[in-house]
Parts: structure tokens; C-alpha cells; sequence
């Protein structure tokens, strides 16, 4: 017998929130049905352009419109709240990343999805990447042995009207942090996939050009992983017009992985599209080395028969509709989501004390 289709609502009607909606319209078993907003007026709009339900309390949109999944899209310090009410009202969440901007609103929403019996997750579409998914395999199938040294280099750029375009960002107490916390999630979510659990973290930051803003715009670590293995970060929002993100992983047998999940100008939400392809960069396994070009081919290819943009967004969505039915975790859980968190904020730690951080 056919399953009914996932029911989900977004709660944020902000410029990320159409994406997913756009999304989520795109992917097979799923209907789009409300919308919670703090300013019932924004979410109306948004609930007028979609054809759907608009709500100020999440409670009464979970119970009213039986939701199976609510995506949070709010502002990062704003999380916790609308995750443990969806949570507790019972219905399945999927966070924007970051989890949130601090360890104790993580805990909070991680308690609530266990107490609820109810799965938890966060944004991390890079994952789903093609060239992303191709090195997890390598690791896994043990093609460059143990993982033993992961490195990240992101640098982009953020202008004055970016951090103009809403009145949270580049605040500490609206955005919880800078490039750390909006830009490099992705990129530190991969590490920690391919790398494993951290053990301690030595970081520093600093704002190099944006003088209008509180927070980092650019930002190094060292880290030691658990595995033995070593880790170096440098992210950054001051290069013009941006450059690439990068994510490295060389194994002990001294083979060599690597994806480039941004080139050029980086994306931002609800404001620019994905330009460039993922692709693997760097491919030194024993044998394989000839691949790479027939890995950029590919992947090229395909990048250019999708909208990237909103395609990504929904695999994750379709994936974790798919846990949700199959009663299993999501490839990305909030538990992974804290993991972020916890690095980025000893970082901001580490710069604090000038020492470095245990995990």
C-alpha cells in the first residue's frame, strides 16, 4: 500500500526558508502544508506565496496540520526555542545549520527529540555531494588507510551590504558568532565526518576587514582528533570575491583525498546561486589516481543539468523523510550537529585564554 506523504512545516519565514520550501516541493512523498513565524504578517506572506497554513504558535501547527517534520530556519541563537516545541509537540526536526550557536541550547534539543522519541537533525547538504560521498567511501573501504591529517581552507567574502541585508548579522547576540558559526559549518561538519572526534583544539580569530561587524570574519585552529591524527582550519569571509572551500584528507599510507565544495564566490542563501561544481580536487589513492579527471567530468556534468542550489536541499529533506519512515537515524543528527558547535566554540574558547581547548 502506498505511505502518506511526510507532512512538514518551516518555522522562520525568512530568505533560507524558501529554499527548502522550494525543496521540499521538489521531493516525491513530501507536501508542504504551514509556516510559524515570531511576526505572524511574514509568515502569512509566506504562507500566501506557498498556498499553505500560517501559524504563530508551533504547538497549535503541529497538532492542527499532524506535521511529521519541521525545518528550522531561524537565526542561529533562535533555534532552540521553536526545536523544543516541535519537538515536544511531536513532531521530527531538521535545524538549519549550525545546531545552534551554544552547547546548552544543543543539549536542550537534543534532550527534547530523546524524550520525544523523535529524530533530530541538521543541515549539512554537502554531505550529499557527490565528490563528498566519494571520499567517505575511500575511507571507509580503507583505500589511504587511517585518516591522519584533515585540513579546510575556506576563504570567500562577505561585503557590507551582506551583513546590511538583516539586522542579525555580524551580531554576537543575534548570529551567535561570524564565519565560524554562518560560514564554515559545512566545511567543519565534513572534517569531523572524515576525521572523527576531536581531542583538543588550539584557535584564534580576528576581524581582518569588516570593522562594521562584532564578530570573526576569519579564523585558524590546530586540532588534535582522538585517532591520533592532526588537523589545521583556516576560514575566512576577507578575500574578494572569494576563493574556494577546500576539505583534505591524507591516510597514513600517504594517499590523498580531497573536495572542493565552493569555487569562486561563495554561496549565500535566498542571495546568490551555486556557480560553481563540487568536485574532487585532489585523488592520490594507489591505483586511482587517473580518476580524478574522469571524477570532475562527471560530476561537472551532472552539476549542470540541476539547480544546486535548492537540489542538495532537497536530498538531505528526501533522506531524512526517509529515516522517519524507516525508523532510522538520519545521516546527519543533531548529536553531529553539536560536534560543530562544540569545535567552533572552543575555538572562541581557545582565543579567550590563549590556551588550547579539550574536547
Amino acid at each position: 500500500m502506498p505511505t502518506a506523504p511526510i507532512r512538514i512545516a518551516i518555522i522562520g519565514p525568512g530568505k533560507v526558508a524558501h529554499l527548502h520550501a522550494q525543496a521540499v516541493l521538489q521531493t516525491p512523498d513530501a507536501e508542504l502544508v504551514a509556516v510559524y513565524g515570531r511576526t505572524y504578517q511574514k509568515a502569512e506572506d509566506f504562507a500566501n506565496h506557498y498556498n499553505i497554513r500560517a501559524y504563530s504558535d508551533v504547538y497549535d501547527m503541529v497538532d492542527r496540520e499532524n506535521v511529521d517534520l519541521c525545518l528550522v530556519c531561524t537565526t542561529h541563537p533562535a533555534h532552540r526555542e521553536p526545536t523544543v516545541a516541535a519537538l515536544n509537540a511531536g513532531s521530527h526536526v531538521l535545524v538549519e545549520k549550525p545546531l545552534a550557536s551554544s552547547l546548552e541550547d544543543c543539549d536542550a534539543m537534543i534532550e527534547a527529540a530523546r524524550k520525544n522519541n523523535r529524530y533530530l537533525g541538521v543541515i549539512g547538504q554537502r554531505r550529499f555531494y557527490a565528490p563528498s560521498m566519494r571520499i567517505r567511501e575511500a575511507i571507509d573501504s580503507g583505500k589511504i588507510g587511517k585518516p591522519v591529517l584533515g585540513t579546510i581552507q575556506m576563504l570567500g567574502w562577505r561585503s557590507e551590504e551582506y551583513y546590511k541585508s538583516d539586522d542579525w548579522r555580524g551580531t554576537w547576540d543575534k548570529e551567535g558568532g561570524g564565519v565560524l558559526v554562518n560560514q564554515s559549518p559545512h566545511q567543519l561538519d565534513l572534517l569531523l565526518w572524515y576525521m572523527g572526534d576531536i581531542d583538543e583544539v588550539y584557535g584564534v580569530w580576528r576581524n581582518l576587514n569588516h570593522p562594521y561587524i562584532e564578530v570573526d570574519d576569519t579564523a585558524l585552529a590546530i586540532i588534535k582528533f582522538k585517532n591520533g591524527g592532526l588537523g589545521n582550519i583556516i576560514v575566512s569571509n576577507s578575500q574578494k570575491p572569494g576563493i574556494f572551500g577546500k576539505v583534505h584528507v591524507h591516510g597514513e599510507n600517504g594517499a590523498s583525498v580531497g573536495v572542493q565544495t565552493d569555487g569562486g564566490a561563495l554561496f549565500i542563501a535566498g542571495m546568490s546561486t551555486i556557480t560553481d561544481p563540487p568536485v574532487n580536487d585532489l585523488w592520490t589513492v594507489p591505483g586511482e589516481e587517473n580518476l580524478l579527471a574522469q571524477f570532475v567530468a562527471e560530476d561537472t556534468a551532472f552539476f549542470n543539468t540541476i539547480d544546486a542550489t535548492v537540489y542538495y536541499f532537497g536530498v538531505q529533506i528526501a533522506e531524512f523523510c526517509d529515516a522517519i519512515r524507516n525508523n532510522r537515524p538520519p545521516l546527519v543528527t543533531g548529536e553531529d550537529g553539536r560536534k560543530v558547535v562544540a569545535l567552533f566554540q572552543a575555538i572562541y574558547e581557545s582565543t579567550r585564554t590563549g590556551l588550547p581547548v579539550k574536547l
